[in-house]
């Protein structure tokens, strides 16, 4: 009988010892979070490195086009954005950010002509393979960019030490639109003058003066692979059929 009382009495001390060690852990799990989450709140974000610069290279292209438009060879942009980043104080892994920049979009064709200049209602792309015509000829433009992006980044204190993913939307105003030829052929492929010999046109008119598009970006640290998609059309109304460009590059950026 009295072994059972010493073991009785020993496994109730066991059992309330456990019991103040379990909740001593969970008051100090509870401390530690609530210490984190006012750290959080302590600490100044506004000023970290978070993608205020980026700079931006990649394809363009534009899909389900006309057999009259012969795009061909590596269309590609180039972009620049100073940016704003704004974190959340209740979640920093989110923050939004707003800035300007520019963009700029080369589209390059074969056996094309690009009149800008004509009168019609209609921009002429014309296929000039049997005639004199450019070796190398693009179709350049330039906008004025006002980008917005909802950010998450996995490491807020260092954001350029970390996962992140962006979403977001651009608008652009046109600034320039202009053809440049180079090494104008014959027919054979012969130069019919030096083969350094460029020519250039300027005209806006068939292009729409605003645009739209929808971006997105996902990397690590300093470098993250980008997408966008323009929804509005590259030609103005009836001015051609609806081109709605899309690109993929990657995106330096820091500061």
């Amino acid at each position: 009988m009295k072994k059972f009382f010493l073991f009785l009495v020993l496994s109730s001390g066991f059992f309330i010892a456990k019991c103040q060690v379990t909740d001593t852990a969970h008051v100090q799990q509870n401390v530690t979070a609530t210490s984190t989450k006012k750290n959080w709140n302590k600490l100044d974000l506004s000023t970290r490195a978070n993608d205020h610069f980026m700079v931006q290279y990649g394809v363009d292209a534009w899909p389900s086009l006309p057999d009259s438009i012969n795009t061909s060879g590596f269309s590609r942009h180039f972009n620049a954005y100073f940016m704003i980043d704004k974190p959340f104080r209740s979640s920093p892994k989110f923050s939004i950010a707003f800035g300007l920049g520019i963009g700029s979009s080369n589209i390059f064709f074969s056996d094309t002509y690009i009149n800008l200049k004509s009168n019609t209602s209609t921009l002429p792309f014309t296929n000039v393979s049997e005639e004199d015509h450019f070796d190398k000829y693009k179709l350049n433009t330039t906008f004025a960019e006002v980008p917005l992006e909802l950010r998450f980044v996995t490491n807020p204190a260092e954001p350029d030490k970390g996962f992140k993913i962006a979403i977001g939307v651009k608008g652009g105003l046109l600034l320039s639109a202009h053809t440049k030829g180079k090494n104008l052929i014959d027919s054979s492929g012969k130069s019919v003058y030096d083969a350094k010999y460029i020519a250039k046109e300027s005209e806006k008119k068939f292009i729409n003066n605003t645009r739209a598009a929808i971006t997105g970006r996902i990397g690590y640290g300093h470098i993250s692979l980008d997408g966008s998609y323009q929804v509005t059309s590259f030609l103005k109304a009836a001015a051609g059929p609806t081109i709605n460009p899309f690109s993929i590059g990657l995106t330096l950026s820091g500061l």
